[in-house]
């Protein structure tokens, strides 16, 4: 028995004519007697009292056809609801975001899903990236954004589309290292709470490069979170110095430094390489360059 065999007896009975049955299915008469004569060898009884050129359902087609037609309606719904997975308009999406995508990126993502895939489950987990590679794994989440200089290369994870956001010192409008007239030193930056999320340790080498062994972070950063919005919050409301990606405070000002820092955060989406993606994943592999476009554009006044 097949579910294109009980779509031919429904049709059948529906159409009360092999003839007319024939043609919404587009098979030949024979064809159709054949595949309605096979289902009812399987079955054990007949479906239809031949009436010479009519047809009629025995009582034990009026039973095999209400069992028939939820299977044939299940079995739609079912190709529907396939359907709509592979184009990501129902089902979940878990995704991790590490701090500064999540400030970035929490908002668009779930704007996005709510006018465009209302029906969608989204689940965005915040942390540190060590915290949501090992969520990846144990395959709580579907795909993770996170800085690509803090993973260790491993065969399991795949990454893709990486990209890089400006990044440096950053203060509030009016602060004293504003008013210097000049780029302000490692001296000058240390004279203040120097706040940061968990830096990678190729940052770490760049700092130390760039200023000196007094900027290892373990060293230079006094306040530490895994929240990028709150250390730029205390940043707005203090004299802190925040030490982040540009894109993330369009209010604060950047702080021009001797050397210059010139440096960048590098991101990507990261998944299980042997594990098949999750249908709406596209969805985030889709919007993810605009999303990086947009805040890699220069803030306008």
């Amino acid at each position: 028995m097949t579910l294109v065999q009980l779509k031919h007896f429904v049709a059948l009975a529906e159409r009360g004519s092999f003839a007319e049955a024939s043609r919404v299915l587009f098979l030949t008469q024979p064809a159709l007697t054949r595949s309605i004569q096979s289902l009812e060898d399987e079955l054990g009884g007949q479906l239809f009292d031949r009436l010479g050129r009519r047809i009629a359902l025995t009582p034990f087609g009026h039973e095999a056809l209400e069992r028939a037609r939820r299977i044939v309606g299940d079995a739609e719904a079912l190709r529907h609801t396939s359907k709509a997975l592979t184009s990501g308009l129902l089902g979940e999406l878990r995704i991790g975001l590490s701090s500064a995508p999540g400030a970035l990126f929490s908002g668009p993502l779930m704007l996005h899903l709510a006018q465009h895939h209302p029906r969608l489950l989204l689940r965005i987990s915040r942390g540190n990236t060590d915290v949501l590679i090992a969520e990846l794994r144990a395959q709580r989440l579907d795909a993770v954004i996170v800085d690509v200089r803090a993973l260790r290369p491993a065969a399991d994870l795949a990454v893709g589309q990486v990209f890089e956001l400006h990044a440096g010192f950053l203060v509030r409008a009016g602060h004293p290292l504003t008013e210097l007239g000049r780029a302000a030193t490692l001296a000058d930056l240390t004279a203040y709470p120097v706040a940061s999320t968990p830096l990678s340790d190729e940052v770490a080498r760049i700092l130390i490069a760039r200023y000196g062994p007094q900027a290892n972070p373990d060293d230079m950063v006094t306040l530490r979170c895994d929240e990028t919005l709150s250390i730029v919050d205390v940043a707005r409301r203090s004299n802190a110095i925040v030490l982040t990606v540009h894109a993330v405070a369009d209010d604060l000002v950047r702080l021009e430094t001797d050397p210059p820092l010139n440096a960048s955060a590098r991101f990507g989406l990261v998944t299980l390489s042997r594990r098949q993606e999750a249908p709406a994943l596209r969805i985030v592999r889709q919007q993810l360059p605009a999303w990086v476009a947009a805040a890699s554009a220069p803030a306008t006044a």
